[in-house]
């Protein structure tokens, strides 16, 4: 497809009206064979003269009934709120970083999230280009289930876009952008976004009305996404202590304690059946470690190397259920012998990347943390001889040891990639995050990319890398 028909110059179907059809700035069609979007800002044209539906009008799959209970009384500008003012006023010194969007780590469930920032919008001359750049910058992450968090804070007149932009832009997107967005959170919400939500609730499908989430402060957002720790902009932190002023004030000796106790509380309660959230050095001492690997993540893997389950389609990608993972953590931490052969494969895939993701520290240690991120600046025939050395000479035994294990594990299902799906590059995009993160901020999206070629790159070097396999040496 070219660029001068990327974006088309009317929305597609038939017009509401003839009032719509000749205006320059129509209202969206509301639906097509998707899902259908949410609009969550546009000119405030759209609200100050809204046309009347005249007679039952078929957009898409939807037909839109004459009904005078939407006909406004009286004409209202939301955006004389004052509330989206102070949304504007926040942004006005902010300059806009060079990525239009940024990887916020990974959820409780191991999906990718990502956060898009209404500060970051360029003027609408050029916020096609905008859009653009984002697409790219997440493209490769959505074959997988993600998530995106939008900050509504510094919202500006001069790149609000409108309805029609919207819409082109959706229709463009690729059906893995629609399909696996699984939660779409709206931080700092204003009244103006729950009018529009509201206005047009009524036409959308309930399964992408479930997909949005208003998020009223940031420790809602840590909540939900399980994250405590979440690298934002200081304008939105700013924005969001104004706006919670009693929580700014609570937060720091509180959070602080919090933590303090919870880190007590858990060298305290590391009982010697926990397998989860616990150092791997604690679970090599004190459990049966054949080769210090945990029984839990030997479990996993056998499970799932059964021909019929390795190479089920989207295996890692999609996301078990969150309840059945939960409760066989439970189980295992309690020292129970969990019996993995009726569980769901997405659940069992979706156990092992938790158990990585829960560890103290990561299975690649913090240690490596900066030389992994400076993997792309490596000249490429200095790549094999200096990943050979990180692995062989910094890891820690057991950190080897079980890295080399899963290592051999993916390997075995990139093989079945014909049926799965699962590319060197599709797995390292997975597992990167929950091999590697920052000890003390969130994984960004320049570091994100060399820690995911990092492994990528060992995938199809295994073979050069594990130059000797102890554990058949051992046998």
């Amino acid at each position: 497809m070219d660029n001068h028909s990327r974006f088309t110059s009317r929305l597609p179907g038939p017009a509401i009206n003839s009032i719509v059809e000749n205006s320059d700035e129509p209202q969206p069609s509301l639906s097509d064979l998707h899902d259908f979007e949410p609009k969550l800002e546009f000119d405030d044209t759209e609200l100050l003269s809204p046309a009347p539906l005249e007679k039952d009008v078929m957009v898409g799959d939807f037909v839109l009934a004459d009904d005078p209970e939407l006909e406004p009384e009286d004409d209202v500008n939301p955006l004389e709120d004052d509330f989206e003012d102070q949304l504007r006023e926040q942004s006005e010194q902010f300059q806009a970083p060079k990525n239009k969007c940024d990887f916020l780590g990974t959820d409780k469930q191991g999906r990718h999230v990502f956060g898009i920032y209404a500060s970051r919008f360029p003027e609408k001359s050029q916020l096609e280009g905008f859009v653009r750049q984002v697409i790219k910058e997440i493209e490769p992450f959505v074959e997988n289930d993600y998530i995106l968090v939008y900050f509504h804070q510094g919202l500006k007149e001069d790149n609000k876009p409108s309805a029609q932009f919207l819409w082109n832009s959706y229709k463009e997107l690729d059906r893995n952008f629609r399909k696996n967005l699984k939660t779409l959170y709206v931080v700092h919400p204003t009244w103006f976004i729950r009018v529009i939500w509201n206005f047009f609730s009524p036409f959308i499908s309930d399964k992408f009305r479930k997909k949005l989430v208003y998020i009223s402060s940031l420790d809602e957002l840590r909540q939900a996404l399980g994250l405590n720790k979440l690298k934002l902009p200081d304008n939105i932190s700013d924005f969001d202590d104004k706006l919670n002023p009693s929580r700014k004030s609570a937060a720091p000796s509180s959070y602080l304690t919090s933590s303090v106790n919870a880190s007590r509380q858990q060298q305290h309660k590391m009982a010697p059946t926990m397998q989860f959230g616990v150092p791997l050095k604690h679970i090599v001492v004190n459990s049966p470690c054949l080769n210090s690997i945990p029984p839990i993540v030997r479990k996993c893997v056998d499970s799932l190397s059964i021909t019929g389950v390795i190479d089920t389609e989207g295996i890692f990608r999609r996301s078990g259920n969150h309840a059945e993972i939960m409760a066989l953590k439970e189980r295992v931490n309690r020292g129970e012998d969990v019996d993995l052969k009726c569980v769901n494969v997405h659940v069992i895939a979706g156990l092992l990347k938790s158990f990585l993701r829960d560890l103290s520290e990561p299975l690649l240690t913090f240690e490596l943390y900066e030389d992994v991120t400076k993997f792309l600046e490596w000249p490429k025939e200095e790549r094999s001889r200096n990943v050979t050395q990180l692995i062989r000479e910094k890891l820690p035994e057991e950190n080897y040891e079980l890295f080399k294990y899963i290592v051999e594990f993916l390997v075995r299902v990139m093989d079945c990639e014909d049926l799965n799906k699962m590319t060197s590059s599709n797995l390292a995009i997975v597992f990167g995050p929950n091999f590697l993160w920052s000890r003390s901020t969130s994984t960004s999206l320049e570091e994100i990319a060399p820690i995911n070629a990092f492994v990528d790159f060992v995938l199809q070097n295994h073979k050069d890398i594990y130059l000797i396999d102890i554990n058949q040496h051992a046998l």
